[in-house]
Formats: C-alpha cells, sequence, structure tokens
C-alpha cells in the first residue's frame, strides 16, 4: 500500500502545510513518475518523505535546460544530487533538426502523426514528449548494457514525468561540480588513448543494440576519474529502421574522431572510414 508522502511529513506537525515542504522547493516526485531500471542504485533517495531542492542550471540549451536538484529527507543524512533535463514548452521550444531523427518514431495514431508532421501546438507538445521518452528508453537499454558488459557508461536514468527526465549527477556530489565535457580537456598521450578505446567500446556497445547517438561531439562525453560516460541521448538513432541511420552514425564516427587525431592519435587507429563500417556491421547494417 502506497504511504502518502504528504502524510508522513506532517505526521507530528498538525500545523504543517501539506501542499509544499517545509525544506525545499517541491515534494519529491519519485511515487508520480516512470522509475528507471531495478535494482535502484543505492545512492538514490526513494522515500516518499523526501524534497527536492533546486540548485541551479547546469546547462542551457536550446531544446532543454539542465538543472542541478537535491533530493533529501528532511532531518536525515539520506540525500542524493540529481540532473533534472526539462524540455521546453512549444512556444519556447526550437528542434531545429528533429525531422530526419524522428524517422522510425512514428506513434501509433493518425492523429499524433499529423499534428507531429504540421507542427501544429499539440504536435510540437508531441515531439517534446517523444525526445524525453526517447531519451529515457536509450538511457535504461544502454545502463543495462553497461553493468552487464561494462562497454557503455552512461547517467543512470532517475525518473520520467511528461517532459521532465531526471538523471543521476555526473560529477563531484560533495560540491555538486558537473564533470568535465571531453571538448575541455587536453589528456596527455595515455589517457587519450585510453578515453578513445572506452569510446570505441561505447560505440560498438550502442551498435549491437542497433543505435548510434545521432549527435555524438566532444561536447556530449563527460569524464569523469578518467571513466568516459556518454550524454545528450534524445536524438538516439535507430540504424536500421531509420532511412539515414547510416549517415548520422558516420558522422558521429567523423566528428570524434577528428577530435582524436587533431590532439594527436596517431591516425591509424581514428580511421573514420574503418570504425563506421566495424561498427555498421556490429549493427547489422549492410
Amino acid at each position: 500500500m502506497k504511504r502518502n508522502r504528504h502524510a508522513t511529513a506532517a505526521a507530528f506537525d498538525t500545523n504543517a502545510d501539506t501542499d509544499t515542504p517545509e525544506v525545499g522547493d517541491r515534494w519529491s516526485t519519485w511515487d508520480q513518475a516512470v522509475h528507471g531500471p531495478e535494482p535502484h542504485p543505492d545512492w538514490l533517495v526513494t522515500e516518499l518523505a523526501a524534497v527536492d531542492t533546486e540548485l541551479g542550471v547546469l546547462k542551457t540549451g536550446k531544446e532543454a535546460d539542465v538543472h542541478l536538484v537535491r533530493r533529501a529527507v528532511p532531518g536525515g543524512d539520506r540525500n542524493c544530487l540529481l540532473a533534472a533535463k526539462r524540455y521546453r514548452d512549444p512556444e519556447h521550444r526550437l528542434f531545429h533538426r528533429d525531422a530526419g531523427y524522428l524517422e522510425g518514431r512514428r506513434v501509433r495514431r493518425s492523429r499524433e502523426n499529423r499534428a507531429m508532421e504540421g507542427r501544429t501546438a499539440f504536435g510540437r507538445q508531441m515531439i517534446a514528449g517523444q525526445w524525453a521518452a526517447a531519451e529515457f528508453a536509450a538511457l535504461t537499454r544502454l545502463w543495462q548494457v553497461g553493468r552487464e558488459l561494462g562497454n557503455i557508461a552512461v547517467p543512470y536514468p532517475v525518473q520520467l514525468i511528461g517532459t521532465e527526465l531526471m538523471l543521476e549527477f555526473v560529477g563531484d556530489q560533495a560540491q555538486g561540480q558537473a564533470a568535465p565535457r571531453l571538448a575541455q580537456l587536453r589528456p596527455d598521450p595515455v589517457l587519450l588513448r585510453r578515453l578513445w578505446e572506452q569510446l570505441v567500446d561505447a560505440l560498438v556497445g550502442l551498435a549491437r543494440a542497433g543505435l548510434a547517438h545521432g549527435d555524438l561531439s566532444p561536447y556530449n562525453l563527460l569524464v569523469q576519474a578518467d571513466r568516459l560516460v556518454l550524454i545528450d541521448l534524445p536524438q538516439v538513432v535507430d540504424v536500421v529502421a531509420n532511412p539515414s541511420g547510416r549517415e548520422f552514425l558516420a558522422r558521429d564516427v567523423r566528428v570524434v574522431a577528428a577530435w582524436f587525431a587533431a590532439r594527436g592519435l596517431p591516425g591509424e587507429l581514428v580511421d573514420p572510414g574503418v570504425l563506421t563500417e566495424q561498427l555498421l556491421r556490429e549493427a547489422g547494417v549492410r
């Protein structure tokens, strides 16, 4: 039986306001959301009496903003940092490249398809929901693959409500400092090669799942304690179902290979044509 979190928080205070918590900005939305894969990580706060406190903006973008949120149980030591990715409302959202990515992601009802294709207000809302749901589904799938095989690192997908996606915060939990993006680093030759090897393993894992990142660059790869973490996956592409799947995959490889080559990795290791063909074979694309 589900407990009432408001009653839990206010059980010992007859004057408590049950609409908003005494501390924090809102009650935890855990019990209202679609949850990430089980088993849930030990660090994740799932108590119904927890509250969420906004700590600031981690990143702004054309499609979504990412906020830093602390989820904590009042009066205790149970807390965690989360990254809340919130897709913009229809009036302020700019999905400037969505047509190609949405190929192969059709919903069943023709009304929704027509609205999406016509970019009506309802259609834009549907597209936003598809982006959030697609990213949540991709992260769930890849997190499970990474847990089993160890070849892909992505943030744990905590929960999904509408167009808000809450993720594991990748960075320093104590300081609230996000891990740096690959583009910010100038790794030495040893680390550079190690990061490239991790990236190839991740791309192979994606390909075996039939997927390509779709917008891969040094700006959506985080480096935490020399570990490469893939982020920003709303546009993940089904390499087989999407008519442009091969092109998206090849572009991903070209962009990251050029970055590594420019920083001194030998050309024979970062040949984009060779790696693209390998990944297409892994994806079963002929």
